[in-house]
């Protein structure tokens, strides 16, 4: 009896081995990304995607259980995230906070962004709100982990509290961490969104798709956060396979754009494209208009246009927003030495601020953007005139993808 005591408290009532250990947590690991980025990020934050009520309480229940987080509070902070991204509300930026604390204390940052009583009510709108919401889940968030540990003890023994402690810090650690953190700090960008958003592919797959981070900013609102062939969006097979069975409905992914031959004026299907389009139309020019001209000027200065710093040549896409005023300088100084790259550069600003429209209403944005295209094509620079030619086919495609 006392052996069969021991055995109990040092393997649990499974008495499993080392490989089911493995294949529970990861298991249990992945079903936390699944309810935080399937339904707290994609159904609750952005209503991309509609879950049955069984799938939805699942995910609220999951994360509850294994996480502690509540739903109104992880909603509210996430939009605020969105909505005053890089500045100093956001709640977890590495451009204001610094990439070490958002990495090691991004668990600290989002506590002190849910004791905002203000924001949870602000963005946290049409979270559930019904009775075990408000006398379970929101009001016992420690209940959920607590719980979580006592079965995990329960299961594995002393093992079981080893695999829970890791439980407990996986979320903190691949999303307050590696997507708040690294996401804005290190990676390659499909978009120039007005954000240093970054895609993490394929370091971080297991993420639920939440590696992706760039592609999201530039269309938060689509439950497809994969957009290039390359790129593989592990929520997005999830929320399709539910959609195969009549459990989930996706209700918007980002619209592909299309490119109409021989149009001679910027046309309402174009104003909309470029809207909804602004950053991969402002990821086009960098990589089709201010790329080639670096290299142009490159051929024709020698060595010295590459004394440029990477970073800065990258900065031109953006317009130096990101960079230090010593650094927008220097950068400025460099294009006042090169005219055909300064035009390019202040061509492109002009196209960003059409694309924020200002206050235009759409037949002003029209007017003013024929005016973009007439002047870019009259500069006599080429990849800019073959731009200004492409930009007026624009138009969006089915809204599937």
């Amino acid at each position: 009896m006392y052996d069969t005591l021991i055995s109990l408290a040092a393997r649990g009532v499974t008495q499993a081995s080392w490989g089911t250990w493995i294949v529970y947590l990861l298991v249990v690991t992945q079903l936390t990304i699944f309810a935080v980025t399937l339904y707290l990020h994609r159904n609750q934050t952005h209503r991309g995607v509609d879950f049955h009520p069984v799938v939805a309480h699942f995910f609220r229940f999951w994360s509850w259980l294994t996480t502690g987080m509540v739903t109104k509070e992880w909603v509210a902070i996430h939009r605020k995230h969105h909505a005053k991204v890089e500045t100093e509300e956001d709640p977890h930026s590495p451009q204001v906070y610094g990439i070490k604390k958002v990495f090691w204390d991004g668990v600290g940052l989002y506590r002190d962004a849910s004791e905002n009583d203000d924001d949870m009510e602000k963005y946290g709108r049409g979270t559930p709100e019904d009775w075990i919401e408000r006398h379970l889940y929101s009001a016992h968030p420690y209940w959920g982990p607590t719980l979580m540990l006592i079965i995990s003890l329960v299961l594995f023994g002393t093992v079981g509290g080893a695999l829970w402690a890791i439980q407990m810090m996986w979320i903190p650690f691949w999303a307050a961490g590696f997507v708040n953190g690294i996401g804005h700090w290190w990676g390659y960008r499909n978009f120039e969104s007005a954000d240093t958003s970054t895609n993490l592919s394929p370091w971080g797959v297991w993420i639920g798709g939440e590696e992706l981070h760039n592609n999201h900013h530039a269309f938060p609102s689509s439950a497809k956060f994969a957009l290039r062939k390359f790129e593989f969006d592990i929520g997005w097979a999830v929320i399709r396979l539910f959609e195969m069975i009549g459990m989930a409905k996706v209700l918007r992914v980002a619209p592909s754009l299309d490119i109409r031959p021989n149009v001679n004026l910027p046309d309402t299907e174009t104003v909309k494209a470029l809207l909804a389009h602004r950053f991969h139309v402002m990821s086009d020019y960098f990589r089709g208009v201010i790329a080639p001209t670096l290299r142009d000027e490159a051929a024709d200065a020698g060595a010295g246009i590459k004394a440029l710093p990477r970073r800065l040549r990258k900065a031109l896409g953006n317009g130096g927003r990101w960079l230090d005023a010593a650094s927008r300088e220097r950068m400025t100084a460099f294009t006042d030495k090169h005219p055909q790259l300064r035009t390019v550069c202040e061509f492109r600003a002009r196209l960003a601020e059409l694309t924020e429209r200002n206050g235009r209403n759409a037949e002003g944005m029209l007017d003013a953007l024929r005016e973009w295209c007439r002047e870019a094509e009259a500069t006599g620079i080429r990849t800019l005139a073959e731009f200004a030619a492409r930009l007026k086919g624009y138009r969006l495609a089915g809204e599937r993808a």
